[in-house]
């Protein structure tokens, strides 16, 4: 039931953005500034992301085949149906109270915007409750097959890889306009565009690693292997040893035993500073930007290894990713939220230029909206066939995206398998995902 996965993803992701905007309006009602450049990404997302793609999936696949299978769901189709299809022109009315709102009417938008999240709570409400676990109990094996296929269609015009790459720019457009309290708080949406993937061969290969704190030994024994241009997903609980295990692959945790071979090269012995020269950039947990230095200075502290002569370039390229970077260059960056931090860290990364970039617990203590946008981004550099390892306390958001996974528990590798497969494990669902 891939299908039902990928509309609870969605779902997901469509309350999150539901709770932000009613926190933005809650703001706006207490005398913060109207922010009409967020609204109208927002607007333009609902439009194209969801009355465009996720209701004419449902009604087409979903709610056909729901039909002709029992009338018990009649009503209920009926009702989603009617708010499927009066959605282009709530988003018409939302628009047009934006207008009014410039001009000063700002309690009517707010109580538009509100009333707007409550009907889109309710229909995930009712989806959730009613109509899935209905799905569940009526449509045949021969009905899932039909709507997996159609879901999973990568060419699909509306809902193949090509869309969803532009769904993914314009929710990096909301999170980056987005009011710094609950997103990046940006004056320009930036871009966030994939290239080309490169050919996959193993990149990491790491046999028997062990390492301490003192007596305490943290890695009891690893094993593990990253093809080149794979997202490799690390999940286990607090204290399992993932960030120590990203620690030693970039060398500032010591190796007691093992070998480390990256791109057919023993580094087993080489020094952190030596092992980014050959690729592998980390973004830690934490994000411990230098709060002192400016945002440009930390970027630039990225590249250290790199020839000067491109650092610009590169600097520009961080820049139309993440432009409230750009905007706060010369200030400190202990100045920064949370979630602009953590644009700095994974920037910071990459002006390294990784062959193999180490994310550490990237979303971790950011807001709804920006836990997302840290998965967009992710996901574009996966696209562009960037070496990812993601370590991330998220263990269903990052298994989702990842090729693989690895399950940690004190220290030692439990499980592996494609991120699908631990994502329908039953101890990886009871134990990690709270199913």
């Amino acid at each position: 039931m891939r299908a039902i996965q990928i509309i609870q993803e969605e779902h997901g992701k469509l309350w999150r953005l539901a709770t932000t905007i009613n926190t933005v309006a809650d703001e706006i009602d207490a005398g913060g500034a109207l922010t009409p450049d967020f609204f109208e990404a927002v607007f333009d997302y609902v439009e194209g992301f969801v009355d465009q793609s996720h209701h004419p999936k449902e009604d087409k696949y979903l709610f056909r085949l729901l039909r002709q299978r029992t009338h018990q769901a009649d009503q209920l189709l009926t009702q989603l149906e009617d708010n499927h299809r009066d959605g282009p022109d709530e988003l018409k009315r939302l628009r047009q109270s934006l207008a009014l709102a410039r001009q000063g009417e700002q309690s009517q938008f707010t109580t538009a915007l509100r009333s707007f999240t409550e009907g889109l709570k309710k229909h995930i409400r009712t989806e959730e409750r009613e109509l899935i676990p209905l799905a569940k109990s009526v449509l045949t094996p021969a009905d899932w097959d039909e709507i997996n296929t159609a879901f999973l269609d990568n060419k699909d015009p509306l809902f193949g890889e090509h869309a969803k790459e532009e769904y993914r720019e314009l929710y990096h457009r909301i999170a980056t306009l987005a009011p710094e309290s609950v997103g990046l708080g940006g004056q320009g949406s930036g871009e966030l565009k994939a290239a080309v993937p490169l050919q996959a061969d193993l990149l990491l290969k790491v046999r028997s690693l062990e390492s301490s704190y003192g007596r305490i030994k943290a890695l009891k024994g690893i094993d593990f292997e990253v093809n080149r241009g794979e997202t490799v997903a690390l999940v286990g609980a607090n204290g399992a040893g993932k960030t120590t295990f990203l620690r030693a692959l970039s060398g500032v945790q010591p190796m007691d035993v093992g070998t480390l071979q990256f791109d057919g090269r023993d580094i087993s012995k080489l020094r952190s500073d030596l092992r980014m020269r050959a690729g592998i950039c980390h973004s830690p947990e934490g994000r411990q930007v230098f709060g002192p230095l400016s945002i440009e200075d930390n970027l630039r502290l990225g590249a250290y290894t790199q020839p000067k002569h491109q650092v610009a370039g590169d600097l520009e390229k961080i820049f139309t990713m993440f432009p409230v970077l750009k905007e706060k260059r010369l200030l400190p960056a202990g100045t920064l939220s949370g979630g602009q931090q953590q644009m700095l860290a994974i920037g910071r990364a990459l002006m390294g230029r990784p062959r193999l970039l180490l994310l550490d617990e990237p979303s971790m203590g950011l807001a709804p909206l920006l836990v997302e946008e840290v998965f967009n981004v992710i996901k574009t550099l996966k696209a562009e066939g960037m070496t990812i390892i993601l370590a991330e306390q998220n263990a269903f958001a990052a298994l989702a995206i990842a090729d693989r996974g690895y399950v940690m528990e004190t220290g030692t590798i439990t499980l592996s398998g494609t991120g699908q497969e631990l994502i329908s494990n039953e101890q990886v669902r009871a134990a990690y995902l709270g199913m």
